[in-house]
């Protein structure tokens, strides 16, 4: 039972965690409120300053790919609780997201500036990014994708709970409202600068990469269940026209 207690108060810091870095994110990214941002910051030499945040970017890509894998998570849990498998990846993401916060070097030209209602709108679809990202999570389990359900459960004595399948809302329209909000937050600004393009880039090739990855072992989990949804929902444009609706319970949660 202690250790079940100190798992749940593991998860709960984990999510604290995850919830203070991921509020820092849009500041950072928007240039507002907070006295460090992705603009704003210690200045470097262009090369080293492009050094420092390709190398803190590749952290946190490749410690998203490899600890989302299948295979890393068997052997993890050999050597932590299976409660604290995803408590631990959410507690190492954001540490890595504060790391980039911290150390992150401004890279200053220009590469677009616009203002009146062209900025307005890119505005708009910065939160819009945001709130598509956010609401994504609670379409299918908040608490279990960022670990809180799992220590929950152990501290209960719950079984394991089997992976759910389905398709609400957003996900209705794209496979991957996550990082379709994501990928708006990054690119809409008003005032892209050097610094801001080589973060949108550089995540926008991990994120293309990943989805690959994730639904490689999604095939592998679900099959043809999940082949189906594939044929028939795009990975991250909406359609204009026509229906992506499928069987809801063509989605995994968590």
């Amino acid at each position: 039972m202690t250790g079940r207690a100190a798992a749940l108060i593991y998860g709960l810091a984990s999510y604290l965690i995850f919830s203070l870095s991921f509020a820092y994110t849009p500041a950072f990214l928007g240039n507002f409120l907070v006295p460090k941002t992705i603009d704003v910051g210690p200045e470097s030499g262009r090369a080293q300053a492009v050094l420092i945040d390709v190398i803190l970017l590749c952290l946190f890509a490749i410690q998203h790919s490899v600890m989302a894998r299948p295979a890393f998570k068997r052997w993890w849990t050999r050597i932590i609780p299976t409660s604290c498998e995803r408590s631990t990846y959410v507690l190492i993401s954001s540490l890595l997201l504060i790391l980039i916060f911290w150390q992150w070097r401004p890279i200053a030209p220009t590469i677009w500036r616009v203002e009146g209602w062209p900025a307005a709108t890119l505005t708009a679809i910065f939160w819009m990014g945001w709130l598509t990202a956010l609401a994504s999570t609670f379409q299918i389990d908040h608490f279990e994708l960022f670990g809180l359900r799992q220590v929950v459960d152990a501290l209960r004595g719950a079984a394991d709970r089997a992976q759910a399948f389905k398709t609400p809302l957003l996900y209705r329209l794209v496979r991957h409202p996550l990082m379709l909000g994501l990928l708006l937050a990054f690119w809409a600004t008003p005032h892209m600068t050097a610094g801001h393009l080589l973060f949108a880039v550089m995540n926008t090739a991990y994120i293309l990469a990943g989805v690959r990855l994730e639904e490689r072992d999604l095939v592998a989990e679900f099959g043809a269940s999940y082949e189906h949804y594939r044929r028939r929902v795009p990975m991250l444009i909406p359609r204009l026209f026509g229906s992506g609706a499928i069987a809801p319970e063509t989605r995994r949660g968590g």
